[in-house]
């Protein structure tokens, strides 16, 4: 099969399509997967410069990718909720799976993957997984009750953008801070109440702090005794004023995957794909990525 393989660490040009030998059957509790997109993240960018060399055991050459979108060819010996046939998408942690997504065919542990939604097309819905659940997870760090107020740095970024949408959903008062003002109307229309540009001053007194962005002095924010958690490790908010501060690292979750698709079908939660690639494309995609400013999710196609 094809896959895009990292051959060496460094720049975007070390990414290239390669045949590799496809899984020939899953494991006993596994799925094989037909990928029809896989999502390009930062964390592919990071991955790909050596950033994670340190604490991975995968080294090059070897296959990027955390998210997957396709139909289910082959389901293993002990595994009864999916069938052949079944479009499907998965998280898998690349980095300690060793299972990058960036290929024809995937096999993966049946619980990390969930069904597709069915309202977005298939390659679209390959921008779902990694995205939904950093903003799911990140949210259930915080616990705000219903009519607290939040502010989401990064807004108008592929796990920003969800969190708005899914912080709205349980009942959340979402202030969205976009560095652009270029990006105000999409934002409000994801369903935040209210827009700022500059943190901390134009966003004082929020409850709970979600920082998606690389933006640590958003602390300032949030009101004495609140809460903030952050989804960049390298740049923690300090804790002052009594506010407790956690990182939240995304979990593989094919149950609360299976929930965000469903809000997906039920239209309460919106999928914004960028731009499509081909596989051979996928410096191209990363270069995009890397240069910022990207709107949805980018995608490559097989």
């Amino acid at each position: 099969m094809r896959a895009v393989v990292l051959t060496t660490y460094g720049g975007p040009d070390r990414l290239t399509v390669h045949e590799v030998p496809e899984p020939a059957r899953p494991e006993p509790d596994g799925v094989l997967v037909r990928t029809a997109a896989a999502a390009v993240n930062p964390v592919d960018l990071q991955t790909r410069a050596g950033l994670h060399a340190g604490h991975s055991a995968v080294r090059p050459p070897m296959v990027l990718g955390w998210d997957v979108a396709g139909t289910v060819t082959a389901v293993g010996a002990e595994v009864t909720g999916f069938a052949v046939g079944d479009p499907v998408v998965a998280m898998s942690a690349q980095m300690a799976t060793g299972r990058g997504t960036y290929a024809e065919t995937v096999a993966l542990p049946a619980d990390i993957v969930a069904p597709a939604p069915a309202s977005v097309a298939p390659s679209a819905a390959a921008g779902l997984p990694l995205a939904g659940l950093t903003a799911w997870q990140a949210l259930d760090v915080l616990a705000l009750p219903a009519g607290a107020s939040l502010l989401v740095t990064g807004a108008a970024g592929a796990v920003g953008g969800l969190a708005v949408q899914l912080a709205r959903l349980r009942g959340l008062t979402v202030v969205a801070q976009v560095r652009s003002a270029r990006d105000t109307d999409e934002v409000l229309a994801l369903g935040a109440d209210r827009v700022v540009h500059d943190v901390p001053a134009s966003g004082t007194g929020v409850d709970g702090l979600l920082e998606t962005a690389g933006l640590p002095g958003a602390i300032g924010a949030v009101r004495e005794n609140g809460s903030a958690v952050s989804i960049v490790p390298t740049r923690l908010p300090v804790a002052e004023r009594g506010i407790r501060v956690d990182v939240s690292h995304v979990e593989q979750d094919g149950a609360r995957l299976a929930a965000l698709g469903a809000l997906v079908d039920r239209g309460e939660l919106r999928l914004r794909t960028a731009e499509e690639f081909g596989f051979e494309e996928a410096p191209e995609a990363h270069r995009l990525l890397a240069a910022g400013g990207v709107r949805g999710k980018l995608l490559l196609l097989p």
